[in-house]
């Protein structure tokens, strides 16, 4: 039984990975959580009373923390997703975007070199460290095109700029010190557990109270989207049969423009288009993303949930998962006064 070290394992996607890897092996898994406002104990609730999983609570910027946490777990395999994401917190306050997404997995990754340096082969050879990151850190395209992985980076938010920054330590850690690196990109992801700042849960969210959802500017930003059951089956793939080194684009090929987008998810909730607000668009805000994912399929990935029916079950969930969402929007005073600064409303 091999060990498995997810950080920010409880926030959207890393949760959603911890119940896929549970549901599917018999690895232990240590996650490691700060738990800041969009990571909660709430989205490990299953996964929590499995005797595989253990939960350590720390920043993975704390040096003695990640020490202490390769020293005490030793894990097989590291899958890095803990991260600050949401690009309009890091027009807004940039700090803790450098914090977490590039100081953060400096310490991460000294953390790692200190004992893969200690492993002994066959431990040492097998060992692996994945960094997720995302599609934003390529820029911006036009009408036509995709993002491969020699697309050069030309990030424009300071979320975007942190997550270069990160994957740029990543490779250097791998091409310096041959620490055996993996670095992931993927386009938008959506499913269950999402948080409700991101447009899929804050549109359905807001369309299911008849509150008006804010669509920025023209609405014709284009964006990739992935479901996140689609993502953790590639991560799982590639911590296996990845190439150490290498950087895999992970895309669900479902491009659609926001507006679209926001017309899909009110018509499937019976809601009326009138719903729709136009709000003053974001500082900077990318035109397009898409990904060409022809390497990552070449190990034998490929999205397995076709998009309409994956954004059906999305806003089901939603819609059945009140218990889950409806505090976080009525009672969390951050998310609140958040929202009233974005949109003015709440």
């Amino acid at each position: 039984m091999a060990t498995l070290l997810i950080t920010g394992g409880a926030g959207f996607i890393g949760s959603n990975l911890v119940q896929h890897v549970l549901d599917r092996t018999a690895d232990r898994v240590v996650v490691v959580d700060k738990l800041t406002y969009a990571g909660t104990l709430l989205n490990l609730e299953r996964a929590l009373s499995d005797p595989s999983l253990v939960f350590v609570q720390a920043d993975i910027a704390d040096e003695r923390a990640m020490s202490a946490v390769f020293a005490d777990h030793r894990p097989a395999a590291v899958v890095n997703l803990a991260a600050e994401t949401h690009v309009d917190r890091s027009i807004d306050s940039p700090r803790p975007f450098i914090d977490t997404n590039i100081v953060g997995t400096f310490v991460l990754l000294e953390a790692a070199r200190a004992f893969a340096a200690r492993l002994g082969a066959p431990e040492g050879a097998a060992f692996r460290f994945l960094h997720v990151s995302t599609d934003e850190v390529y820029g911006t395209l036009g009408a036509d095109g995709l993002f491969s992985e020699e697309t050069p980076y030309a990030p424009n938010s300071p979320y975007a700029a942190s997550k270069a920054a990160a994957d740029h330590l990543v490779r250097a850690y791998g091409h310096t010190y041959q620490l055996p690196v993996l670095i992931t990109n993927c386009s938008n992801n959506y499913g269950p557990f999402q948080f409700p700042e991101k447009l899929i849960p804050l549109f359905v969210t807001n369309a299911i109270d008849d509150v008006p959802v804010p669509l920025y500017g023209d609405g014709q930003n284009v964006r990739d989207w992935l479901h996140v059951v689609d993502h953790c089956r590639a991560v799982d793939l590639l911590i296996d049969q990845g190439t150490n080194g290498d950087v895999y684009n992970i895309g669900g090929g479902n491009e659609i423009a926001n507006v679209d987008l926001t017309h899909q998810i009110l018509d499937t909730l019976g809601k009326p288009r009138s719903l729709i607000r136009p709000v003053a668009d974001r500082p900077g805000h990318d035109r397009r993303y898409c990904l060409d994912t022809a390497k990552l399929r070449s190990v034998g990935w490929s999205p397995q949930v076709a998009f309409a029916a994956g954004l059906r079950d999305t806003l089901e969930w939603y819609r059945a998962n009140e218990w889950w969402w409806r505090p976080i929007k009525e009672q969390d005073s951050d998310f609140k006064s958040y929202y009233q600064s974005q949109y003015g409303r709440q």
